[in-house]
């Protein structure tokens, strides 16, 4: 119910009746000798004592799932669940390289997938809501840890046409023809939404050259953007993986950008110090497989 702070939603989630529920959350007051909840016009809100309840309550969830998780391990027994989490752009291509594969070494493991915007799949991590989330770098929770992936170059995509391919510049940093950001002031950008991390780090970029894109557009889509720069309605920004698993008609130039050239590092995160089980870890290998 500290959720929904509404006991008929709290209810139908738990798939019970109200007056169970109620029953229950009743029944718990009082062995603990405290109230948890306070009405707030229609919301049902914690007291100090529920959050206190409420905290610990989820720390034991945490425990119980890592000593599941363990226990599987050490019976070898090959079955339980694992809940892997993606941000949509990534998801779209690594979900039908690695399922299939993992599902095949592992059927009787069921994964429990999930696709979120990076911010979102850190509080995941930490709610216990998920096991493993991979997305770019930073990650900002210091109760968190990640294991690197793979290190990567943020890229600008333009039409195979586009006049700017005559001013690059070759740079023993860059692994593409290096491009200033300068030249492209006045062409229309086909940007990922702000959500995303992608988007994020181009922000940075457009503020290090202390310009303001002219944004044609903005979609959380990740085909899209590619697609429509290598048709010539503007550039558009894409790390290499992305890149690679996008097939063109006519593939679009390709450049590094940025002083030095933007790199990201993309990795698989989870809970620090929590027992990472034996399935997760494969899950982990696949991943890097298919960056």
């Amino acid at each position: 119910m500290a959720k929904y702070q509404n006991i008929t939603k709290a209810a139908a989630s738990l798939y019970v009746g109200q007056p169970t529920l109620t029953k229950a959350i009743q029944n718990l007051e009082q062995e603990l000798g405290q109230k948890l909840f306070r009405k707030l016009g229609n919301k049902f809100v914690l007291t100090y004592a529920g959050e206190v309840f409420v905290r610990k309550a989820e720390q034991i969830l945490l425990l119980k799932g890592e000593l599941d998780h363990e226990l599987a391990d050490i019976v070898k027994s090959n079955v339980g669940v694992l809940k892997v989490s993606f941000p949509v752009m990534r998801g779209s291509y690594m979900l039908p390289c690695t399922v299939p594969v993992f599902t095949g070494l592992y059927p009787n493991v069921k994964l429990d997938i999930v696709e979120a915007d990076s911010a979102q799949l850190e509080e995941m991590l930490l709610r216990g809501d998920t096991d493993l989330a991979f997305f770019n770098l930073p990650v900002r929770n210091k109760d968190l840890d990640y294991e690197l992936i793979r290190h990567e170059e943020l890229l600008l995509l333009l039409h195979p046409e586009h006049p700017l391919q005559e001013k690059t510049i070759s740079r023993p940093d860059s692994s593409h023809p290096w491009l200033s950001l300068d030249l492209l002031r006045e062409e229309p950008f086909i940007l990922f939404t702000q959500s995303q991390r992608t988007r994020q780090i181009a922000d940075k970029l457009f503020a290090q050259y202390r310009m303001e894109p002219n944004i044609f557009l903005q979609t959380r889509n990740i085909q899209a953007p590619l697609h429509l720069a290598a048709q010539g309605y503007g550039a558009c920004f894409v790390s290499e993986t992305h890149l690679r698993h996008v097939s063109f008609p006519r593939p679009p130039l390709t450049f590094s950008v940025g002083e030095p050239p933007v790199t990201m590092d993309f990795v698989a995160a989870f809970r620090k110090n929590a027992y990472l089980p034996f399935h997760a870890k494969e899950y982990i290998t696949m991943v890097k497989r298919f960056t």
